[in-house]
């Protein structure tokens, strides 16, 4: 799949480890990277003007809304710049997170090359794009230039085959496959991923977004079922033969995964959740790239209804994008999660870096449904951060310790 999309790209034929030059389909910057870009630009490069606006989006969601004088006026002033170069895709703080709102909006679409300001880009591989992160002066660059330069990515294939249990889902297959790969595994390669037809384009994303913290380049599933939601008229893919090049090839039994939780300060560091004491919990965070979409929401709430969360925890729902929030308003979601307990907040990043909205003070211990927990990356370095799936998440807010929805009393209903 990678050099499918990069033969294209290249105009010949490319083999992993060949440097290439390519022109990608859309650049994405944020409020958090995006100014460090523009200084590089006009100060650096003295570029004025962006020769090719159209190819360029841009979202303030990583402090939304701005959390101080800094971040507010850092914000105006990407704002201002937005406006001098004519860049028609912008998205206000309130939006969303910048890989769902392009996701939404079809500004990454199969075939193509999609270079963020976010190391988590890789989620453009849920609709089979090459999607990859890059620092502040490649993508000056790349803005000034039109181009980047690639190293062509050794490809790691990962098969999928039967269906999840009652209670698991796409969170819990990133986190086998980075269990499988390890933090470093599949440093620079591309995963290629399939056996994933049935999955929803929102369980696709959970599973590519969280590609990087295994090292990846990119993390692409094979677009088979998606051409509802896709359209049509996209890009035309070959599935690879059993003589493709890859670097290495997994099988992974979706019905064998079971509830994986990442214990804090290492994403890899994984254990089944059955094997941990009770560990009183704090906080509870629903949200971010990897799981603040409907389906994620809607879980948490179908565990949560006629339920209360627990005294001396609290709950944090983040919907990754206003569409989102508009969905899970209509369809009861949001009064669900209300009832029980849970605070809502602005679609956008949260406190996933540490900023604002839910930050971590010293000591408290967090169930997070996001894609890293290093010391330090939710603010205090001494607060701990256990990464889990929805469905754990909920049933730990319940409950006011890690638990597994299997441990749930029958909900009270009127």
């Amino acid at each position: 799949l990678t050099q499918q999309i990069l033969n294209r790209a290249a105009g010949r034929s490319v083999q992993s480890g060949d440097l290439i030059i390519v022109r990608p389909d859309r650049f994405l910057l944020h409020d958090s990277i995006g100014p460090s870009v523009i200084r590089i630009l006009e100060h650096d490069l003295a570029i004025e003007r962006l020769p090719e606006p159209d190819r360029v989006a841009v979202t303030i969601d990583h402090v939304a809304p701005a959390a101080n004088l800094a971040t507010s006026t850092s914000q105006k002033a990407l704002r201002e710049w937005v406006r001098r170069q004519g860049i028609a895709n912008f998205f206000e703080s309130g939006r969303g997170i910048c890989h769902q709102v392009l996701i939404e909006e079809r500004l990454a679409r199969p075939g193509e090359i999609v270079v963020g300001t976010d190391s988590h880009s890789t989620t453009y591989g849920a609709v089979c794009a090459f999607g990859t992160g890059m620092g502040s002066t490649d993508v000056a660059v790349g803005l000034a230039t039109g181009e980047v330069w690639l190293r062509v990515p050794e490809a790691i294939r990962i098969d999928c085959s039967g269906d999840f249990a009652p209670g698991t889902g796409p969170k819990d297959l990133a986190l086998e496959i980075i269990r499988r790969l390890g933090a470093r595994g599949a440093t620079y390669a591309a995963l290629e991923i399939f056996g994933l037809d049935s999955l929803s384009l929102a369980g696709r994303m959970t599973v590519s977004s969280m590609a990087v913290e295994a090292g990846a380049k990119a993390g692409m599933i094979w677009p088979g079922g998606l051409d509802e939601e896709l359209g049509t008229g996209t890009f035309e893919f070959s599935e690879p033969g059993a003589d493709a090049d890859y670097a290495q090839r997994l099988s992974i039994d979706l019905t064998e995964l079971d509830h994986r939780v990442a214990l804090p300060g290492r994403v890899d560091d994984l254990v089944p959740l059955a094997e941990l004491p009770p560990t009183p919990v704090d906080i509870v965070y629903v949200g971010t790239c990897t799981n603040g979409r409907n389906e994620d929401l809607a879980t948490v709430a179908a565990l949560l209804r006629g339920r209360r969360i627990a005294d001396g925890t609290r709950l944090m729902v983040v919907p990754a994008s206003s569409r989102v929030l508009e969905v899970a308003v209509a369809d009861g979601t949001v009064s669900t999660l209300l009832a029980a307990g849970a605070t809502i907040g602005p679609p956008g990043c949260g406190a996933c870096i540490g900023r604002h909205l839910g930050v971590l003070a010293p000591g408290e211990t967090c169930v997070f449904t996001g894609n890293r927990n290093f010391s330090g990356r939710m603010g205090s370095p001494e607060a701990d951060i256990y990464l889990a799936s929805p469905q754990v998440a909920a049933a730990s807010s319940i409950l006011g310790r890690l638990a597994a929805p299997s441990e749930l009393e029958p909900a009270v209903t009127a």
